[in-house]
């Protein structure tokens, strides 16, 4: 075997060694936060995990076992569509934290259950589930549920989003929820859960950077662009457009800002030209000068 052989197999090994750890220490946090906080208290947390969630509490069957018994055949049929990397390193994570919902995380806490306001059992189950899912993600990998079922449907049918298919699912989780236990607040308490853990993820993949991306159409471009770089101290770049019906030639401005000085430029444009015509995205990552550095892990 050549050098260059050893160093690619030596590598592998390095990254196989540090997404098992990833998923351990994921598999406990997803652990801790079914077993002491939303399985005790009566919270589904939709998707996957809730509707195992609610199979324990009628039939007894182990939250971990029945999540994995689902996965199985969602991953099984989504190995042509999705590939069969996707497959093995979903598979790895899968197996190893429901293992750890059902083995290591009651060994773990010795029993211990959260019995204080449901509402905090909620609050805390999803920053713990949240921190899960953006480990794994950050590795590359899922933790499987309706996230297998989203990546198939927009594979097939590329109209429906990801995260309405997952939307959807987890309403009807919580819906199911609140039959089962017979009680609203256990829907509302997961529907706390799910969005604190969407915030912690968020948090993990894209940081506290948010920023937004503005488009600026005037026939003032280059004054409202000098603006913004002299008083926000912010770059801007000047994109040559063309008017569709006119073919006037227009500038556009185009520049990155952060969310708090959304309000400051928007009222600067104003003031050089209340004709100007502006758009606005959210941006969940900006990376170069003044931001995040583009070569951050």
């Amino acid at each position: 075997m050549t050098k260059s052989g050893m160093i690619k197999q030596e590598s592998k090994a390095k990254t196989l060694l540090v997404d098992l750890l990833v998923d351990l220490i994921a598999g406990l946090s997803f652990g801790i936060s079914v077993n002491v906080f939303t399985a005790p208290n009566h919270i589904a947390p939709g998707g996957v995990t809730g509707f195992a969630t609610l199979m324990n509490y009628i039939f007894g069957v182990p939250i971990g076992l029945m999540s994995f018994m689902i996965n199985v055949p969602l991953l099984l049929m989504g190995v042509k569509i999705l590939g069969k990397s996707f497959f093995l390193k979903t598979f790895k994570s899968v197996v190893i934290i429901n293992f750890a919902v059902d083995v290591l995380a009651p060994a773990l806490t010795r029993g211990y259950v959260y019995q204080g306001e449901k509402i905090m059992a909620g609050l805390m189950g999803g920053v713990l589930m949240g921190v899960c899912i953006g480990l794994v993600l950050q590795r590359g990998s899922t933790t499987g549920g309706l996230d297998i079922v989203g990546r198939m449907v927009k594979k097939k049918m590329p109209q429906f989003s990801i995260g309405k298919i997952m939307f959807a699912g987890d309403f009807t989780i919580l819906a199911f929820s609140m039959l089962v236990y017979r009680n609203i607040e256990s829907g509302l308490n997961g529907l706390i859960c799910i969005f604190v853990s969407s915030k912690i993820l968020d948090y993990l993949l894209y940081g506290m950077d948010k920023g937004m991306m503005l488009y600026v159409v005037s026939d003032r471009s280059e004054e409202i662009s000098k603006a913004i770089m002299a008083e926000m101290v912010r770059g801007a770049t000047l994109l040559h457009a063309e008017g569709a019906y006119s073919h006037d030639p227009k500038k556009v401005v185009l520049c990155a800002i952060r969310d708090h000085q959304y309000p400051a430029v928007k009222r600067l444009v104003q003031q050089i030209d209340p004709n100007a015509f502006m758009m606005v995205n959210d941006t969940h990552d900006i990376l170069g000068s003044g931001f995040n550095d583009i070569g951050a892990e």
